[in-house]
């Protein structure tokens, strides 16, 4: 949520029925959308959310949501509930009103929450570890100590057609700074020095002593404070461990097997991928014509791609993962022609293969869709067809991506119909065709073994672990779980410098990842280019670069119009 939105509150209830319209790949999400960025951009405050009409994309209906959204809120934080505008207008101009003595202001009530409710439960919850504690409770270590003083659940919502649950009140916890949240990428859970008084104060109404209490809950939950523990002394011990990790005598220090037959394997699809924008559910119910039930969900990285999916939903929670999904080592990137030829030009094509070389995924399969050399694009001239040649031969030599070609989108969801089937084959699942994929027939069922995101610190850590384990047993598939693979891939959410500079270095034209790559290693950081640049005499620092990497050959040479091209944008200081 942006700092500088004047409407903070509002802001963050629509983000909240947006990301819900996603999920539910509905068609609302478009509404939500207009209405959030609107939102977002509106410099005004708005003393109550009728106000809100005025912006485009907010109508009656959104704003009278909106307007229970906040009563709620108030009755919730013990705030006045704002009158509507031209209820205060009548009150001032009122003769009888305003000859009124005015009133104090009403002093803001103490944060309390209700008997036995979400924010009860997690306060309660990360009450356990100690006032001087400095590590936090995982995600699923603090649902286990709260889940006992709340009488809704955690993780299943009370009516199957909602997709709240208690834990959605960890959002206003941490609006109201009660709650911090640290850690990447497994979320972690601290009180703040307010939370600690409020939890202190729903201790005090609980039976026995608060000291019982504390003494009780301490031991509660000393497991979970062993274990959140060891993360913190993992984070900070990067080097201690030849994979990247903290050595540890309690607690999964490897990778974990899902045991054979415990698991299904499941297609998810990006929310992105339809038909068209008024045909959004063609591709899933396609799928299901088909015999395949797919996920739909708005994905970090890739248009498809295939997890395995533990029968017992509680598994990955007792070694205190999130969700019941494991990444297995496939993942689609699906490009229209006219698509690819886009992102050739713009430069997503190479920045794609960048993030999907860095995901981990070592199988990748680019699917090209409507690939015609009589495409309304393609057809207009020898450039574009070499210029797509190039770049699917790249694709493959290069990058070692598997190339798939369809005629039309029917194809497509028939592909993805059977690469879903021949994968339940490879994994033991059931008897599905061995053509499709590269590599994938005639093999025994391949066993999945999950790694625990608490090994893991990094990026960088993350792909060099994966390596010494594919070394060590390349018959096995190593995957981290869904919700951790999101955040290793997300765009913003894990970004070291080091990626922001190779992101920063592929925004310059004909700058290619590889290219990025040798320039980075040359130069670690934006500040050390720059000097290098400053040390120079302007006439000497259009080729800087190509002469510093004048040794490199193929696609990571850089030549001197490009040179002259980076020099102009970085070597510009005096």
């Amino acid at each position: 949520m942006s700092e500088d939105c004047a409407n903070p509150l509002l802001l963050g209830w629509i983000k909240e029925w947006l990301d819900q319209a996603r999920e539910r790949n509905s068609k609302g999400a478009t509404v939500y959308k207009k209405a959030y960025e609107s939102m977002k951009a509106c410099p005004l405050k708005f003393d109550h959310p009728s106000q809100a009409q005025q912006l485009n994309g907010l109508g009656p209906k959104l704003c009278d949501r909106l307007t229970e959204k906040l009563k709620a809120w108030c009755q919730e934080n013990g705030e006045t509930m704002p009158e509507p505008p031209g209820q205060a207008n009548k009150r001032t101009s009122d003769p009888d009103v305003a000859n009124e003595p005015a009133k104090k202001p009403r002093k803001a009530k103490p944060y309390v929450p209700a008997l036995r409710s979400g924010p009860y439960a997690l306060l309660l919850g990360l009450g356990t570890l100690g006032e001087n504690a400095t590590h936090g409770l995982t995600k699923a270590q603090l649902i286990e100590v709260a889940q006992p003083y709340c009488d809704s659940s955690f993780t299943a919502p009370p009516d199957p057609t909602k997709f709240y649950t208690a834990w959605n009140s960890m959002k206003t916890l941490m609006q109201k700074d009660l709650v911090y949240e640290h850690g990447r990428p497994l979320r972690k859970y601290i009180l703040s020095e307010d939370g600690w008084e409020v939890a202190k104060r729903i201790q005090k109404t609980l039976p026995g002593s608060s000291e019982n209490l504390l003494s009780f809950a301490g031991n509660q939950a000393s497991t979970s404070q062993q274990s959140a523990a060891q993360n913190d002394d993992e984070e900070e011990s990067e080097t201690s461990h030849p994979l990247g990790w903290a050595a540890s005598t309690e607690g999964p220090t490897e990778p974990i097997a899902l045991p054979p037959g415990s698991f299904t394997v499941q297609l998810i699809l990006d929310t992105r991928e339809v038909r068209t924008s008024t045909d959004r559910d063609y591709i899933a119910n396609e799928l299901m014509k088909q015999g395949i039930t797919p996920q739909v969900r708005a994905l970090e990285l890739g248009d498809a791609m295939w997890v395995a999916k533990c029968r017992d939903p509680a598994f990955l929670s007792r070694y205190g993962e999130e969700g019941d999904e494991v990444m297995l080592d496939w993942i689609l990137e699906r490009k229209r022609l006219d698509d690819l030829i886009g992102s050739i030009k713009d430069g997503r094509f190479h920045e794609q293969k960048f993030r999907l070389r860095r995901s981990g995924i070592k199988n990748v399969i680019y699917l090209i869709e409507e690939f015609s050399i009589t495409h309304p694009e393609a057809g207009s001239g020898p450039k574009y067809h070499d210029m797509v040649a190039s770049a699917i031969a790249s694709t493959q030599v290069v990058n070692g991506y598997f190339i798939k070609k369809t005629r039309n989108l029917d194809d497509s969801i028939r592909y993805l119909a059977r690469m879903t089937l021949l994968l339940r084959k490879m994994y033991g699942a059931q008897d599905a065709p061995s053509s499709e994929a590269p590599g994938a027939s005639g093999v025994t069922p391949t066993k999945v073994s999950f790694i625990p995101s608490r090994i893991l610190s990094s990026t960088h850590s993350y792909l060099t672990l994966l390596d010494e384990l594919r070394t060590k047993d390349p018959s096995l598939t190593y995957g981290v779980t869904f919700s951790t693979f999101s955040a290793l891939t997300s765009k913003s959410d894990v970004l070291s410098l080091r990626d922001i500079f190779l992101k920063m270095l592929m925004c310059t034209r004909g700058v290619s990842g590889e290219k990025a790559l040798e320039i980075q290693r040359r130069w670690q950081t934006p500040r050390k280019f720059i000097e290098s640049y400053e040390a120079l005499q302007p006439q000497e620092r259009e080729t800087m670069v190509s002469s510093q990497l004048q040794s490199l050959v193929g696609r990571k040479k850089i030549q001197k119009a490009q040179s002259k091209r980076i020099a102009e944008i970085w070597g510009k200081g005096g």
